[in-house]
């Protein structure tokens, strides 16, 4: 029996942004062309997936009617209900890949981020003395930031800090391919989720204790551990968040930040962003007993985490598959 697409694991769908020829054309684009103008055509673009992904209409608006439930504003709760909710979703994806271009090519303004009364100077303070962190992200809002930010050494942190990002090479492999022709040096800090083994937490905890930075998703889970996942509540409804990437947290001895880059209009063409950091107050060290409870935590206090940011900016969660797995 042909499997349903719907059912289908979020890593064996094709890579949701274009193939690679489309994100070349994309590249030459910004290389030669001003920004603006790449943000003023990221409408149209997000237009044309709007009217031929169907898949993306719809798993937008299962996400959208979700995150409607729980949202305070009337206005961004009619939005959200909207039959072009999910074309404003897509739009805001296209100009959220432009920034992502500009972040890793060095030319983001550092003045365009805003930075709140939470764990960031904790984190710099830490960076700044040659120690490194463990950071779990999402695909809320534009998480490259921060990477990127710390590449260039923008974010107040006197010395420069290398960021090792865990990804699926294999899925996003039109896009790595893009960054490093954009910045060869983006390539280097690039670990594949399919090559990770034994000697993978080693390899980690040797680049923490070089004062590192190790970042890696975490509302994504893998195809190798379904049944393992943590089922939590989100937007009403249990989903599965990754058992590997939260067990890995526990299991390295290095503080865990949750980083949210959440941007300012989610169409606004200037676009500013409010970058917040959480770190975990959960105490490093667990006996190996111990690792499966407290990944289970740090994954209940991400989930609830994203949860709050999905509510507060609903069109900036480029999730664009069944998250939840639901029977259609």
């Amino acid at each position: 029996m042909k499997q349903s697409n719907n059912s289908l694991h979020w890593s064996q769908y094709k890579e949701q942004t274009a193939g690679y020829w489309h994100l070349k054309f994309t590249l030459i684009l910004f290389k030669f062309l001003p920004v603006i103008f790449l943000r003023i055509i990221a409408f149209p673009i997000g237009f044309f997936y709007f009217l031929f992904s169907k898949r993306s209409r719809t798993e937008s608006k299962r996400f959208l009617e979700k995150a409607a439930l729980f949202v305070t504003s009337a206005e961004t709760e009619k939005k959200c209900r909207s039959f072009f909710g999910p074309l404003r979703h897509m739009v805001a994806f296209s100009l959220a890949l432009i920034e992502k271009l500009q972040t890793w090519s060095g030319n983001f303004s550092f003045n365009n981020i805003h930075f709140h009364d939470d764990d960031i100077d904790e984190l710099i303070r830490r960076l700044d003395e040659g120690k490194g962190a463990f950071l779990i992200c999402s695909h809320l809002g534009n998480s490259e930031l921060l990477r990127g930010l710390a590449h260039y050494k923008q974010t107040g942190v006197s010395r420069w800090v290398p960021v090792n990002s865990v990804i699926d090479t294999q899925v996003t492999a039109n896009f790595t391919r893009m960054l490093k022709e954009l910045n060869p040096q983006s390539g280097l800090g690039i670990i594949g989720t399919n090559n990770i083994g034994p000697d993978t937490a080693i390899f980690l905890e040797e680049k923490l204790a070089a004062g590192e930075l190790v970042v890696i998703a975490g509302d994504r889970t893998s195809i190798h551990t379904t049944g393992k996942n943590h089922l939590l509540p989100f937007l009403g409804k249990e989903a599965p968040f990754s058992f590997g990437v939260f067990y890995l947290a526990a299991l390295l001895k290095a503080p865990v930040y949750f980083i949210f880059a959440l941007r300012r209009g989610d169409l606004s063409i200037n676009p500013e962003y409010d970058m917040y950091v959480h770190k975990s107050p959960l105490l490093l060290e667990c006996t190996k007993k111990e690792r499966v409870v407290r990944s289970s935590e740090l994954a209940c206090s991400f989930a609830a985490l994203l949860e709050g940011y999905c509510i507060e900016r609903p069109f900036q969660w480029y999730n664009f598959f069944n998250f939840w797995q639901e029977e259609v």
